[in-house]
Parts: C-alpha cells; structure tokens; sequence
C-alpha cells in the first residue's frame, strides 16, 4: 500500500540553494529536538530557527513528522557512508570492528539527537529506505565471511545489526557517553554471538544442548540491554 503523500516531503532539491535551505531545515530541527525535545519541536519554531519563512517549509516539508522521518534517513546516510569508507580497507575483522565503532560513534556524536529520534522512530510508521539496508547488509555479510564465520544475510547480517541497535539505543536512554567502553561491549557482544558457544537448558525437558550461536537460530535474541540471551 502506498503511504500518505502527506507523510512524504512535497518535492526534493533539484539546484545547489534548494538543497542548501533543505539542509538548513533539517539542522535547525535537529538543534530544536536537541535543545527543546519534542515539546518546542514545531514546524514554525523550524522554520522561526531556520530563518525561512513558513511557507517555503511547507515547500519541502508537509508536517513535522516528514522533518523526522528526513532526519533519520540523514542519521542512517551518513553512518553508511562512514561503513563504506571503512569496507574498502584492511583485513574483514578488522574492518567489522571498526564497522562496530562507528555505529557507536555515530550515536555519541549527538547523544542528545541520537536518543530523541531512536523514540520518535518508534512512534512513527517509517518505511526502511531499501537501498540502504541492503548497501547495509551486503557489507556486514562481506565482512563477516571474510572473518572466517558462517553467515546467512538473511540471518547472522541481520542479527548483528540487532545486536548493535539493541547495545546501543539502550545505551542512548542511559545518556551513555564512554565511547570506548559502548564500543567494546558492542564488540564482546558480536564477536559472541558470531562464534562462542552457549549453553541452552530447556527446563521442561531437563536436558543441555552446547552450539555455537550461529547454529541456533530461533533459539537466541536479544534482551533490552541488548544482551543475547536464550529463549525458549
């Protein structure tokens, strides 16, 4: 089903100034979400900050929630550009870590930001941009491989990308900010799951199975704190 044109911006920037006043626009939110939270998040407070006048807002802009929706698709654009700068150098572990570190990065550039739209996300029906999921998933299934692991993108990519988000939104509403030490929990937690083993006791059956987590599928997930725990 197609969604609400109104929940769609009116047009895209076609010339360099148009870009420039859709950029400001989006800054401006950013800064009021930051400063205000999304009690003085409105449209006439975007444009009052951003110094348009109302009307070339509504240009771009039908509602609050499309100002949103462009913001996290500016927050996930620019992590995979930072992914892509780091998928064409060094050995795949090591890029997978530093793959993990700047997801961690991103999240603590602007915790304030980063925290307020994880929960306006939440609230919102947003449709995951295709194309940047799967630019997302080709490059985690590459780096995972390359590191020696079995991985399904359908199932480990997809996963670890849970993990992640899980660690690190958590970490957002706790107001974190001890970059090294998200990051190395953030770590601890994939590099587990892609090959330690684990234990599941089925306490109806009394008995204990050991595999290795990517063999458990459907049998692990991830708790609030973004822990892989077993279930079931």
């Amino acid at each position: 089903m197609p969604m609400d044109q109104t929940n769609q911006p009116r047009k895209r920037p076609r010339q360099a100034r148009s870009a420039a006043t859709v950029a400001n626009i989006l800054e401006a939110a950013a800064r009021i979400l930051e400063t205000t939270g999304p009690a003085g998040f409105t449209t006439n407070a975007v444009a009052r900050v951003a110094g348009v006048s109302i009307g070339s807002l509504y240009q771009y802009f039908p509602t609050k929630e499309v100002i949103t929706r462009e913001l996290i698709a500016r927050s996930n654009n620019e992590l995979l550009v930072e992914i892509r700068k780091i998928a064409s150098e060094g050995p795949p572990r090591n890029r997978l870590e530093r793959i993990l570190e700047a997801a961690v990065a991103l999240q603590l550039r602007r915790p304030a930001l980063a925290r307020l739209l994880d929960q306006l996300e939440k609230q919102l029906p947003i449709v995951p941009d295709r194309d940047t999921n799967e630019a997302l998933i080709a490059i985690i299934t590459n780096c995972i491989q390359g590191a020696g692991f079995s991985c399904d993108p359908n199932v480990e990519s997809l996963d670890v990308i849970a993990i992640v988000k899980s660690i690190v939104d958590a970490a957002g509403e706790r107001d974190e900010t001890d970059q090294l030490q998200l990051s190395i929990r953030v770590k601890r937690a994939v590099f587990g799951y892609l090959r330690e083993p684990v234990s599941v006791q089925n306490n109806d059956w009394g008995r204990k199975q050991c595999a290795p987590l990517s063999g458990c599928h459907g049998l692990m997930t991830a708790d609030g704190g973004g822990n892989v725990v077993a279930v079931g």
